[in-house]
């Protein structure tokens, strides 16, 4: 399948899904080479073979949004962005979860893949804040809709790779050695839990402190799902609370809930429904 082949399909079919292809353009050859193997498996000449099985099977939309998932993640990911987490968001969240008389920090990493960023939140807690802050805990839900991704995520070993932005004492504290993987050690993952969601359905049933949705809706998805992903996270999100996106990610026009805290990295403050227009 020619490149130019698979990018008319994908401007074809992402609208179907509310996805766009802006999103799209860099990553797109992940996506065809699993639609390749997909027209493989069917038998299919090509992709125009493939519409019409699309067109005759409704049931097929569900493989191809699945092929649609990217998850390039790596421990913290966007160093600046953790950074700001520990030196600036963290003690921020403390302080008004100590208003609110709570003795604990609740993070949600929408998108969590393979898991490196939840918990890049723990580390970033345990060696940058929670020394600070006697007292205070942390807990983090990782949502993410493909199994794979959850069962590699509940497993915790990495490759070195995966691992390169961390810093050196922070990997040789947290993490054993296995061959040529980094299994992170029970203690930081203990305060994570990773649920099987799809953001554009559901989310989990509590209000958070801190919401982490990078690299996700506001680049794959289209508009109009965008401000409903927006509506969904804004109401998981305390008032007062932080809503990080992807370092070169914005909120859709016109969406309402939150403000910038931080514009170039894409750190947002969730305002009282008293402030929103």
């Amino acid at each position: 399948m020619k490149d130019s082949e698979c990018v008319n399909f994908l401007q074809w079919a992402l609208p179907h899904l509310q996805m766009r292809w802006a999103g799209f353009r860099k990553v797109r050859g992940q996506v065809c080479k699993r639609i390749q193997r997909r027209l493989q498996a069917l038998g299919l000449a090509d992709v125009h073979a493939y519409r019409e099985r699309l067109a005759q099977d409704p049931g097929e939309w569900s493989v191809v949004d699945a092929f649609c998932r990217i998850s390039i993640s790596r421990f913290c990911r966007d160093r600046q962005v953790f950074d700001a987490l520990g030196r600036l968001v963290f003690p921020e969240l403390l302080a008004l979860a100590r208003v609110r008389r709570e003795h604990r920090v609740h993070c949600w990493n929408v998108g969590a893949a393979g898991g490196e960023e939840a918990y890049s939140l723990v580390l970033v807690w345990s060696f940058a804040v929670a020394p600070q802050y006697p007292g205070m805990d942390l807990t983090v839900h990782g949502s993410e809709v493909d199994d794979h991704q959850i069962a590699r995520a509940q497993a915790a070993c990495y490759g070195r790779s995966s691992l390169k932005e961390l810093p050196e004492a922070w990997r040789l504290e947290a993490f054993a050695r296995e061959g040529d993987l980094f299994r992170l050690h029970a203690k930081y993952r203990e305060p994570v839990l990773f649920l099987r969601q799809d953001l554009r359905e559901e989310a989990p049933k509590r209000e958070y402190h801190l919401v982490l949705c990078r690299n996700l809706a506001f680049t794959y998805f289209d508009e109009m799902l965008q401000h409903a992903v927006c509506r969904r996270l804004a109401a998981h999100t305390l008032p007062g609370g932080i809503l990080v996106l992807g370092s070169h990610e914005k909120l859709p026009p016109g969406a309402t809930g939150f403000r910038p805290w931080s514009r170039p990295m894409g750190i947002y403050r969730r305002v009282p429904a008293s402030e929103t227009g």
